[in-house]
């Protein structure tokens, strides 16, 4: 018997005696690396009406020459896209597909094994083929990103139009023209624009520089010379928002100064600063190496000093000019939209880019100084107190994170952490320049490394990439220090102590206060919503939602989570003012720094609807108001002040 029963099937017998088993057959999904060589058909011909702001809606004619001998037009949507470093072309907001040569309309298929390649069937002799197809703005935020307004619109060619496989993008020559509503102005870095009432046209450019080249155009736009090769072009809801003060203005002409001191050599001809004052077109901060695209608040020009916490992201898009477009990492840099991109030195293109905005932004007073020190100072709270995520994960690995989750909300953002190359990689090089400054008596500091990094070859505008040994390379040529080690125990490793060094050799302290920072103060009043992450563990908006939830916080323990909504704070109705009163008055009669160990004597209660539920739930904090601060640890100019201090002559 035990014979037998070694012998039995590891599976249960099936009752029948035959079942159908399919195989696995091989499916070649290699597909060829373009080439680097031009498209044979000749320059493809680009015209899009965006007239239709009253649905959404632009319609697109691409006019394709091809080779006499073609019998399978392969065509490809672009989908990794530069500067969302990862697969977002949004394919599905193309429709209406309808090919056409010799006057026949022509059968297509979509590859199913990549559903952004479009074959079209071509009868011989066919020696051009027309594409008729449309692209829908989306109409609400829930669809995606707004890009057309009855007042504004921002085209981004990628997303509309369509490119022949097998070359690379910079081989392939296009003729672009665009119909916009009538009297509308339009910016774009292209070059050569032609207009003929409402139509404009530009001269023949690659493809590669089309995609990055992308055009705003309103109804209300205004342009500024900030310097004879860099133009502020803005468009706006209302011509009223317009407006802006002259010394506010001359804090945009004192950043493009100080980008030119930091970087030495430009690696553009000339340069358009795109800037949408809207709340209606969707926001956006992505670079381009002769423009970059950003969205500022309606009021942010009006409101000058109230919006100065919005003001950073022109400073981080033209940084990225020289970081991320001209010196791009070698893995991330790609022949096609097609070819896959990998991130793993995103906490270079990113997280020195965040430095750096930081820092212009202070040095040309784009925005304070205090509002600068403010993010910094919520960037060393976050990893000292806000993110347990840091234990299990490295900042190398979300560089993972546009591909893994592409911005998609999380229930505990804390716990998985997100794209943090950014704040985390801007701390380490904070670091870094500390490092540098200290080693050489003030002489040199992170400065010298841009220079040198990002300078590059004098007068060239095409793409240089590197990798992680050219980074440690030229650090070390500015500062002898075992630099490979210094980037792979803060960056590759996980669990790795809070990065608070670079802020205290900068002779600051992270510092705790019941009122916010800043940076703070002005986000929590233009977004909306109030701040008790490094108290209660959450984020409220004003209606009493919850929008995050700290893991391991108190409200995370005492069972609230994103999307419960507080209905009554202390038997009150939900206030943010309430709120806050409870939790200081919570602190005063605890008696504790910090902690519950009194939570009996002034727990909060909170009356909490999740769904169709309510609940009265007790919090046993007695911490108080927690706001993080930077501020100097001893008297006199410190290390951080020289650092954030302008570099160029007013």
């Amino acid at each position: 018997m035990a014979a037998l029963a070694a012998a039995a099937p590891a599976f249960p017998v099936a009752a029948q005696t035959e079942r159908s088993a399919p195989v696995q057959v091989q499916v070649d999904r290699a597909v060829p690396l373009p080439s680097d060589t031009p498209w044979p058909g000749g320059p493809i011909k680009l015209d899009i009406d965006a007239t239709d702001t009253q649905r959404g809606i632009y319609k697109v004619k691409q006019t394709i020459p091809v080779p006499a001998s073609m019998r399978t037009l392969t065509l490809l949507f672009p989908e990794w896209l530069p500067g969302n470093h990862a697969a977002r072309g949004p394919i599905n907001l193309v429709s209406r597909f309808n090919f056409t040569a010799n006057g026949k309309t022509l059968t297509w298929m979509r590859n199913p094994l990549d559903v952004y390649q479009i074959d079209v069937m071509l009868p011989e002799g066919t020696r051009e083929v027309t594409a008729d197809f449309v692209h829908t703005s989306p109409i609400t935020g829930s669809e995606g990103r707004v890009t057309m307004t009855q007042e504004m619109l921002n085209l981004q060619w990628e997303k509309m139009s369509f490119y022949p496989a097998g070359h690379y993008t910079r081989r392939i020559a296009i003729d672009p023209t665009v119909t916009f509503p009538a009297g509308w102005q339009v910016y774009t870095a292209l070059d050569g624009a032609g207009r003929t009432g409402d139509t404009v046209r530009w001269d023949r450019v690659d493809y590669e520089t089309l995609v990055d080249s992308p055009i705003f155009a309103g109804k209300f736009a205004k342009q500024w010379k900030l310097d004879p090769a860099v133009r502020l072009d803005v468009v706006a809801d209302k011509p009223s928002q317009l407006e802006i003060k002259p010394e506010n203005l001359a804090t945009f002409e004192r950043l493009v100064d100080e980008a030119d001191t930091l970087f030495g050599e430009r690696h553009f001809d000339h340069y358009d600063i795109l800037l949408a004052l809207t709340d209606r077109m969707g926001g956006i901060g992505l670079e381009h190496q002769r423009s970059a695209e950003n969205q500022y608040e309606p009021q942010s020009f009006v409101e000058w000093d109230e919006m100065d916490w919005d003001h950073n992201v022109v400073a981080h898009e033209l940084v990225h000019s020289w970081n991320g477009k001209y010196r791009r990492p070698a893995d991330l840099w790609t022949p096609d939209y097609r070819t896959p991109m990998q991130d793993s030195l995103l906490w270079m293109y990113e997280g020195q880019t965040q430095f750096w905005g930081w820092v212009l932004a202070a040095r040309s007073g784009l925005q304070k100084k205090d509002t600068v020190l403010g993010q910094f100072a919520n960037a060393v709270a976050n990893y000292s107190e806000g993110q347990p995520g840091r234990e299990w994960r490295s900042v190398a690995d979300t560089t993972n994170d546009p591909i893994i989750n592409a911005r998609r909300p999380v229930p505990y953002s804390s716990l998985n952490r997100s794209e943090d190359y950014y704040v985390e990689g801007a701390l380490t090089w904070l670091e870094a320049d500390q490092i540098i400054r200290k080693g050489t008596a003030g002489k040199k500091g992170l400065d010298d490394f841009a220079r040198i990094f990002f300078g590059g070859i004098p007068g060239d505008l095409g793409q240089l990439t590197y990798d992680f040994d050219e980074i440690v390379r030229v650090l070390g040529s500015v500062y002898a220090y075992d630099w490979a080690e210094f980037l792979d125990t803060r960056l590759r490793q996980a669990n790795q102590p809070a990065p608070l060094k670079g802020v205290e050799m900068a002779g600051y302290a992270l510092v705790w206060k019941d009122t916010p920072n800043p940076y703070n103060k002005g986000r929590m009043a233009g977004q909306k919503y109030l701040d008790l992450f490094y108290s209660l563990g959450v984020n409220i908006d004003n209606s009493g939602k919850i929008t995050s939830t700290r893991w391991d916080g108190p409200a995370f323990n005492a069972g609230i989570v994103n999307g419960s909504q507080i209905i009554a704070v202390n038997g009150e109705s939900y206030s943010k003012d309430g709120m806050k009163d409870a939790i200081t008055a919570a602190g005063k009669a605890g008696g504790t720094a910090g902690g519950a160990s009194n939570a009996a004597a002034s727990p909060i209660e909170l009356l909490v609807k999740r769904g169709d539920r309510y609940d009265t739930i007790t919090i046993g904090y007695t911490g108080g108001l927690r706001y993080p601060w930077l501020e100097p640890a001893g008297k006199g100019n410190q290390p951080f002040d020289r650092l954030l201090a302008a570099r160029t002559k007013n």
